[in-house]
């Protein structure tokens, strides 16, 4: 596996831009789905989000944390 070197500020670029993927979805969605879908949809989106980028986070901060030792 190829190691990848990403500043916070690049790190941060990536996390922002997923979550307004995930907000567009859902607004597109918005106005075709039931309150109860559009709750369901929404909390999956926000899971998968938190499920997906906590741990590259964790893993280049706590990496660059470990560097500074």
């Amino acid at each position: 596996m190829k190691d990848v070197q990403l500043s916070r500020t690049e790190l941060a670029f990536i996390i922002v831009t997923r979550a307004m993927i995930g907000a567009g979805v859902a607004l597109l969605l918005a106005d075709r789905i039931s309150g109860e879908q559009r709750k369901a949809i929404g909390a999956t989106l926000t899971l998968v989000g938190l499920v997906t980028t906590i741990p590259a986070a964790c893993a280049i901060f706590c990496k660059h944390e470990s560097d500074e030792d």
